[in-house]
């Protein structure tokens, strides 16, 4: 069975992240995950935004009130993404930098797992 195109919303978040490299849409979880170079730094779900966070970045989203993903509304459990502020999702150049910091927290993840590897 082929595979749906992501919706449009999706579609126009990843034209306006293409600065940053081929940004791809991935179903998943009844959402989307968005990658580059096949490390994922941003979710999708309920036609709302949300960006990989870590203990680097995460005070920027946090100093401006944006909660974590909530995957289950009715469950207190959340995950390390959190949603942009609302003004970046109308514009490329103030959308970008929060994709960076995403992107970045990805990388960071990524090479913190690698050190774990190689080390065992």
């Amino acid at each position: 069975m082929p595979t749906r195109p992501p919706s449009e919303y999706v579609a126009s978040l990843c034209e306006m992240m293409a600065p940053l490299g081929d940004v791809r849409a991935r179903r998943m979880f009844g959402g989307y995950g968005l990658s580059i170079d096949g490390l994922t730094f941003a979710l999708v779900a309920d036609e709302t935004l949300y960006f990989k966070a870590d203990d680097v970045n995460r005070h920027s989203f946090v100093e401006l009130g944006l909660e974590p993903f909530q995957p289950m509304p009715d469950k207190p459990t959340t995950l390390s993404y959190y949603p942009p502020p609302d003004a970046a999702l109308d514009d490329r150049d103030e959308l970008l930098p929060w994709a960076r910091s995403g992107f970045e927290a990805a990388l960071r993840a990524a090479a913190k797992k690698a050190a774990k590897v190689k080390r065992t």
